[in-house]
């Protein structure tokens, strides 16, 4: 261990010289075929994905100074068009959406910036980042050479442009943007749209170029990118699946390393290993000369409020480097930062120098990078999964484990070797702080069931969801009355739905539930009723978990209810999606008075907590005191079913505790409080709880990481690369 330790003191060593001058800011960015060029100078960059938004201002300073520490040169953020143009030509950058602040921040801590205009994101966002008010334009088609929408992209588009040039951001200006991106991962759904999908791709290429921000533009997958916009591969394998840039005057780049994978309710979380990331980043470098490597994401955040897609958890890439509370997730963080590390003390090697190709067994080669004057820096593959394989290079011998890859900087010493962890492992830790266990802290409301005659909206169809609630709520009652023949026997009530949950009331008593699932379009619901003679009173409760945010013709999406019968033992059946008036309510009584807001509490009459009384559709209500320190706060709502949750009047985002994994666990049980959000006593949390649940067994719990000690020598490592990476020290 001693003989590494010096190895990586000399790599340190030559980290510092190798980075000097890099803190310059501002300069022309262009580009070869190689690399980005930055005021001159060639560059090696690594990237990290945090997104504004899903964070909160207060957070941002502390998660970009984790992601410089962790050896990145660069922060790479979406640009939310939903949240910053809620209605067409009102804007709002404040707050979480302060765009310009978040930028200007990653500037004063000497990082570069990626702007990933889009304005289409997808993200695992509602509607892909699309405003909701784009489906009511006349003739629009999304996403095409369509002149509506292309109106409305390019002036988003411009609309940012300008933001960053007044402001003066862009390289050129000597700002921190480097990069913009225009579209997204366009080449999925560009066949849907044959010719027009071609001239579409041209056309928003030209309108980037043609906004003059001097900086490049990239698409990423988009291998037929026109010039002189750059495509970029997204994926986790990309130094095997990039075919490379589409000109030998474009460089090679990674937009999307896939640090894990987002996690849906239902769905257990995707562990994608520090070795195996290390692994695909080093043979990208090495293979397909790449020059810039962006992890998606680094922090992947909290989806708040509605703002996730659909059946996406709240809790967004939390097996990010950094998880949902901006904390270091160990070994992930640590084995990346010293693979940053070593590449950057070859980086110029890497980028001037020579490369060959060496076969060293039939699943061994070797990546050699030779400069002129010398300089040298080796990649050693292994691709066997099983074996450990003993090489020769360069008449030394060198012991390879399984599928991994060993960097050498001087083309002698191994300093790094992707499978070997040498940093500290991690464990999360939750610590209960407060439980909210007595009945007497909780009061609740009943949410009113409303019947077809409390309705204003009526139609004689089952109206399409989306297109009725233009995302002002995940919910929409759909209300009818008929009458039924006393021969109707054992009555059955037949729901068919699109959307993604539903709740059926005969005669305001609850009848039955269902819900389907990410990897499903429709589910179904079949519940026997109990009707009355006469007339019957028939409402559900209609519920998206988030818009839809990819395929083509996004705006053509179909949701809500498409089927509502009832079956009668017999010949008798009533099919109510014809020949009957429907109802329409818009969302619940208590978002209307938004009564998660503490001045509304008076608004409505709340009563006391039974607690042997699990009722759907109810709100709950009480109040506490903040946890002390400075440790991120996250709700424990394991008891919890389904619904969201509100702290002084701010969304943390839905729960659905109810919906378990196939190892029946819920997919998320912690929500996560910004420190931001919560006041040193009497906070006000809201829940609105759709099937049940027990609130008796809610809690405030505490975040915080333990890391196991490792040897003493790699202790010394990690304090001394502490101390080279001051302001005054190396720049990454």
């Amino acid at each position: 261990m001693e003989g590494k330790y010096w190895v990586l003191m000399g790599v340190l060593a030559m980290v510092i010289v190798a980075s000097r001058g890099s803190d310059e800011e501002g300069g022309e960015v262009t580009y070869d075929g190689r690399s980005l060029i930055v005021g001159g100078q060639r560059k090696l960059l690594f990237s990290g994905s945090i997104h504004y938004p899903r964070s909160t201002p207060e957070m941002w300073p502390s998660l970009i100074a984790k992601a410089k520490d962790g050896g990145l040169d660069v922060i790479q953020t979406y640009v939310f068009w939903s949240v910053h143009e809620p209605q067409p030509g009102q804007y709002d950058f404040t707050g979480r959406y302060d765009l310009v602040k978040f930028i200007k921040e990653v500037q004063a801590q000497g990082l570069y910036v990626c702007l990933r205009i889009g304005p289409y994101i997808e993200s695992e966002w509602s509607y892909g980042g699309f405003p909701f008010w784009l489906h009511d334009i006349p003739g629009i088609t999304y996403r095409t050479d369509n002149r509506p929408f292309k109106f409305y992209m390019q002036n988003f588009t411009t609309k940012i442009v300008s933001l960053m040039k007044s402001e003066g951001l862009y390289a050129s200006q000597g700002g921190p943007i480097i990069l913009s991106q225009i579209e997204n991962e366009y080449q999925n759904v560009e066949a849907a749209f044959g010719k027009k999908g071609h001239s579409y791709v041209r056309w928003a290429a030209g309108m980037a170029v043609g906004l003059q921000s001097g900086v490049p533009w990239v698409m990423c997958k988009q291998s037929d990118a026109p010039d002189p916009v750059i495509n970029t591969c997204n994926g986790m394998k990309c130094g095997e699946t990039f075919a490379g840039p589409n000109s030998p005057n474009k460089p090679s780049m990674w937009t999307e390393n896939w640090t894990s994978f987002f996690q849906v309710f239902g769905g257990k979380p995707y562990i994608r290993s520090a070795e195996e990331i290390a692994f695909h980043v080093s043979l990208f470098l090495a293979k397909n000369n790449g020059c810039y490597v962006n992890y998606y994401m680094y922090h992947g955040g909290t989806n708040f409020g509605r703002t996730g897609t659909s059946y996406v958890t709240t809790s967004y890439y939390d097996e990010a480097p950094l998880d949902e509370y901006g904390l270091i997730r160990q070994p992930k963080w640590g084995h990346l930062r010293e693979l940053h590390m070593v590449i950057k003390a070859c980086s110029k090697t890497l980028l001037e120098g020579k490369k060959s190709y060496l076969s060293l067994g039939q699943l061994q080669a070797a990546y050699v990078f030779e400069e002129e004057t010398g300089g040298c820096a080796a990649f050693l593959i292994n691709n066997d999964s099983r074996n450990s394989a003993n090489v020769v290079f360069r008449n030394r011998s060198y012991q390879l484990p399984p599928k991994s890859i060993s960097i050498l900087p001087d083309c002698v010493n191994i300093t790094f070797n992707t499978s070997t962890i040498t940093t500290e492992s991690g464990k999360r830790n939750a610590r209960s702080e407060l439980a909210i266990s007595s009945a007497t802290k909780w009061e609740l409301l009943s949410e009113m069931i409303p019947n077809f005659s409390d309705t204003s909206l009526k139609a004689g169809a089952l109206l399409e969801q989306m297109n009725v609630t233009k995302d002002e709520s995940d919910y929409l009652w759909y209300t009818l009355s008929f009458e039924v023949n006393p021969s109707c026997s054992e009555p059955v009530l037949h729901i068919r739905s699109f959307a993604h949950v539903a709740y059926a009331f005969v005669n305001d008593a609850y009848a039955g539930g269902a819900h389907g699932n990410r990897s499903v379009k429709n589910f179904s619901l079949e519940t026997p009723i109990k009707l009355d003679s006469g007339t019957n009173n028939i409402s559900v409760l209609s519920v998206m978990v988030g818009l839809p945010d990819s395929g083509a013709y996004l705006e053509r999406k179909f949701s809500g209810l498409r089927e509502v019968a009832v079956r009668c033992n017999g010949d008798d059946s009533y099919d109510l999606a014809v020949n009957y008036t429907w109802g329409y309510k818009v969302g619940l009584l208590g978002e209307d008075s938004q009564i998660y807001k503490e001045e509304n509490l008076g608004k409505v009459v709340w009563g006391g907590l039974e607690p042997s009384t699990a009722k759907p559709l109810t709100w709950y209500k009480t109040m506490f005191d903040a946890p002390d320190g400075e440790d991120p706060v996250a709700l424990d709502l394991s008891s919890m079913g389904k619904g969201e949750a509100w702290i002084n009047g701010q969304s943390i985002g839905r729960y659905w505790a109810s919906l378990l994994t196939p190892d029946r666990k819920p997919s998320q049980t912690m929500y996560h409080i910004p420190r931001s959000f919560l006041k040193s006593s009497e906070n006000l949390l809201v829940l609105f709880e759709e099937v049940g649940g027990n609130p008796l067994k809610v809690s405030m719990n505490t975040i915080s990481w333990t890391t196991s000690k490792r040897d003493s020598n790699v202790n010394n490592v990690k304090r001394d690369i502490k101390y080279l990476m001051r302001p005054e020290g190396i720049h990454t």
